[in-house]
């Protein structure tokens, strides 16, 4: 199944220099109609009477049909000159961060004072207090980004070179939305174990870790011993990211479907590190029956096929009526669906199988379970991971106001009670008056979400005791 929505993702610009004249503008606009851009600027440069100067940019539905678009334009017989370069690609040459100092260097009092010899009196201070580091270095503010490249995105195992664009881009998204400083550490490991010690050897650096993209079930491995370990906060995003914005879009979801949570049957599809944390989270939150399913469907108690320790006692604590079968078995009058799974996973037969007033939420990126288009007509509620379509489940909504409110109170650990918290947050940005069928999760946009998520993660800390100021 093929998405064809546009997306800034495949943006492109083009520069043009063509004869000028009524006909040559006219075969040009007929072009990129025929190979079917969106043109999203368009500007006329120049004073020249014989030729005209354009700057085009278009959104593409893919590499390719960026391409094509490109070709088809260059074909034009008034073209006399022209470049494109892919826009998205360009934005991360050189990276999308940078190292700026927050004290000035300017004369040699202040290189005395920031440098040698007077930074040994604040050394002096550390080594006496190690608490002081939270006070004297950018360890009050400062979260890494580790990654070993094993999960990522829709990627998979890529490895921690190519992870590095989209750590990157973590980092940036806590500085922007959270006022977080994070570094992206991408590490070279073979086991879970080199990964757990790495991390322990840096974390002086650090006031958080924040994982992302380790693959299951190494990833639970890595973040229960790490917690272990650390006195500082350690955050898997993609387990428990998702799984805080997910139920957030759930407490609303159920405000417009009058649905109650204790009464809700969930099925979970695709139980790897998402999936279990969902599960686990909508468990703590009050939902009695979830039935979590994988390829090879069901997970239950007795099941052999495509086992491991995390399903196995998974197994134990869900499905309570120990379900078999395939996901379109077990959809069968389900209130919820949760895909973190591929897409096409979830049919419009299946939807039609489900409770009345389904909430779907198909997460799968880039394209979900199930496009909302297919089931447009029915009386649902679906949210998926993608920016063009409503109700965007992402986790930018959560971490960087979750860093914010744990680095605030300097919380040794990120709990379930400040979990819960973000996601109550979360959901109490979008008031009575705006929720609707297709607003039950504020857009990453929307002003004051870390704000308020900080604000609550941080009351939950201290009334769950692992505050430290």
């Amino acid at each position: 199944m093929m998405s064809t929505h546009f997306s800034a993702s495949y943006s492109f610009t083009v520069f043009l220099t063509l004869g000028k004249s009524q006909e040559n503008r006219v075969s040009l606009l007929e072009a990129l109609g025929k190979a079917g851009a969106r043109v999203v600027q368009f500007v006329r440069e120049g004073e020249d009477m014989t030729t005209e100067d354009l700057t085009l940019e278009f959104y593409a539905t893919s590499v390719e049909h960026g391409e094509k678009v490109i070709a088809a334009i260059q074909a034009l017989p008034g073209i006399l000159e022209s470049s494109a370069f892919d826009t998205t690609m360009a934005i991360h040459e050189g990276g999308k961060l940078e190292v700026t100092p927050t004290s000035s260097v300017g004369n040699a009092d202040e290189l005395a004072m920031a440098y040698t010899p007077g930074v040994a009196r604040v050394c002096r201070v550390i080594h006496k207090d190690p608490q002081r580091a939270f006070d004297l270095t950018i360890r009050k503010n400062c979260v890494a980004v580790i990654s070993d490249g094993t999960a990522v995105l829709g990627l998979g195992n890529i490895g921690p070179l190519a992870a590095m664009p989209v750590m990157e881009g973590k980092a940036v998204l806590f500085k922007v939305f959270g006022e977080v400083d994070a570094f992206p550490l991408c590490v070279q490991t073979k086991t879970p174990e080199e990964l757990i010690d790495f991390v322990e050897k840096v974390a002086p650096t650090f006031g958080g870790v924040n994982l992302e993209d380790v693959a299951a079930p190494a990833c639970f491995v890595v973040e229960e011993e790490l917690k272990k370990r650390l006195d500082i906060p350690v955050f898997h995003d993609d387990q428990h990211g998702t799984a805080v914005v997910a139920l957030a879009a759930l407490l609303n979801a159920l405000k417009l479907t009058g649905k109650k949570i204790e009464d809700l049957r969930v099925v979970v599809n695709g139980f790897g590190a998402a999936g279990v944390a969902c599960a686990k989270m909508f468990a703590n939150a009050g939902v009695r029956t979830i039935i979590p399913c994988d390829r090879s469907g069901a997970i239950y108690r007795g099941r052999t096929q495509g086992m491991n320790q995390v399903k196995e006692e998974c197994a134990k604590i869900f499905n309570p009526n120990n379900e078999q079968g395939t996901l379109a078995d077990v959809i069968k009058g389900a209130d919820v669906f949760l895909g973190v799974s591929g897409p096409g996973a979830l049919k419009r037969e299946d939807v039609l199988r489900m409770a009345p007033k389904p909430i779907i939420f198909a997460m799968a990126n880039p394209i979900p379970e199930i496009l909302p288009e297919e089931v447009a007509d029915l009386d649902c509620l679906i949210a998926t991971g993608r920016s063009d379509y409503p109700n965007q489940i992402n986790n930018v909504l959560c971490f960087p106001g979750i860093f914010r409110g744990a680095l605030d109170c300097r919380a040794s650990d990120i709990n379930e009670a400040m979990k819960i918290a973000a996601a109550q947050a979360i959901a109490d940005c979008v008031d009575d008056e705006q929720l609707a069928r297709g607003v039950i999760i504020p857009s990453v946009f929307f002003p004051g979400v870390a704000q308020a998520v900080a604000e609550r993660v941080e009351q939950a800390a201290r009334d769950s005791g692992v505050a430290r100021i």
